[in-house]
């Protein structure tokens, strides 16, 4: 309870001090064209897409109560908004957007882990209806590359006894695309400014939640190809949850694009961020 409170009120003065260093805000009413086709047939995006997709992470203690971690993951993209639907209506024929995630971090058992370093990478695949295949890394790396954003060193979440992360938990995710990260003729500010050749941020909201039981599909792509895991699943044998040692999450919520912040508040964003997720969670409990 007092690191929650501590981390509450850390989360409170990391907001006033970045407001008052005139952070970058969210985007929003910005524009996406899932075909790359450029801004006037684009579709207009409240603040966020949607995302979900399943992670593989591996834990590796490191003594006392800590550990550090590896996570690899794959993504994907179907609507904005909470809109169904809204980025493949029927003028857009076929395709999906995907993505996958690489990451490393460091954390506590029954406290709080971040994330130190790590590559999110969009793509457009024409074809569409892969993801969740063989196809490439589960269908998730199929078409055209998109973007490329370098995951910065923050955000994270909570995590219990065996560094599985709490149920339900929110996880937070920053990271930053620079210019010619960003394919032309997809990414828009309001007013037609393409974003390709911007510094740009991205935050990403996820909640995540332990699968028990992955099936073979996502154990062999995700675990064993993208991840290279060797054990049970991949050398033989059955694969099962190690917890404490390696693991199957699956994730779902959302991806916003911001302004980059000025220098020095970066790290006042992932606190915020951080604690905005457990204030929220402490508010759903009481519900």
């Amino acid at each position: 309870m007092k690191f929650l409170k501590k981390l509450t009120c850390a989360a409170a003065v990391a907001m006033s001090m970045a407001s008052a260093a005139h952070a970058g805000p969210v985007l929003e009413d910005w524009v996406f064209n899932p075909n790359g086709g450029g801004y006037e047939a684009g579709r207009q995006v409240d603040e966020y897409l949607d995302v979900n997709g399943n992670a593989f992470i591996q834990i590796n203690p490191t003594g006392g109560n800590s550990f550090n971690f590896t996570e690899h993951a794959v993504f994907n993209i179907v609507q904005a908004d909470g809109k169904g639907g809204f980025l493949f209506p029927v003028q857009y024929t076929g395709g999906n957007i995907t993505a996958t995630f690489e990451a490393t971090g460091t954390g506590n058992f029954s406290g709080a882990f971040s994330f130190t370093g790590g590559t999110i990478r969009m793509y457009q695949n024409p074809v569409g209806g892969q993801y969740a295949g063989t196809e490439g890394i589960y269908g998730a790396d199929r078409g055209n590359l998109i973007a490329e954003f370098n995951v910065l060193a923050g955000g994270g979440g909570l995590v219990d006894a065996s560094g599985d992360p709490t149920n339900n938990g929110q996880v937070t995710v920053l990271a930053k695309a620079t210019p010619g990260s960003l394919a032309e003729g997809y990414f828009f500010r309001n007013g037609g400014k393409d974003l390709a050749m911007e510094s740009i941020m991205s935050f990403a909201f996820t909640n995540a939640n332990t699968i028990a039981n992955p099936n073979g599909t996502l154990v062999d792509e995700v675990a064993c190809q993208f991840a290279g895991f060797g054990g049970a699943g991949c050398s033989g044998g059955t694969y099962a949850n190690t917890p404490g040692q390696y693991f199957f999450v699956g994730n779902n919520g959302q991806f916003k694009l911001a302004e980059v912040p000025e220098p020095g508040t970066l790290a006042l964003f992932g606190i915020a961020m951080l604690g905005a997720g457990v204030a929220a969670r402490k508010r759903a409990k009481k519900a």
